[in-house]
């Protein structure tokens, strides 16, 4: 899930815009009747900045490996269901880190 979040080119740049609090954005939809959105930013949550922290360091690492250790624990706040490391499925993790994204908002 993390990986494929990772090449999402217009994910990595609404973070990074996120990433400073007062930042409007602009949204625009595919369709064409509808009108583009500014979009005022507040500060963002923990768990958008740590989202932001993680994606940064997948693309900018020469290390090889990357842990998303801070995230994570981002996610066990939002969703105490992932705490202790037990199976879940991605799915899942997918919908708590958006749906916790979008909460912070």
């Amino acid at each position: 899930v993390l990986q494929n979040l990772s090449q999402t080119p217009v994910l990595r740049e609404l973070l990074k815009e996120a990433k400073m609090p007062g930042t409007t954005v602009k949204i625009e939809s595919p369709e064409l009747s509808m009108e583009p959105q500014l979009i005022k930013l507040d500060q963002p949550g923990p768990l958008t900045l740590a989202m932001y922290q993680f994606l940064t360091e997948m693309q900018e690492t020469k290390r090889g490996v990357v842990t998303p250790k801070e995230l994570f624990a981002q996610v066990c706040k939002k969703a105490i269901r992932f705490k202790g490391y037990q199976q879940q499925d991605s799915h899942e993790l997918l919908r708590y880190l958006l749906d916790g994204m979008r909460a912070e908002e």
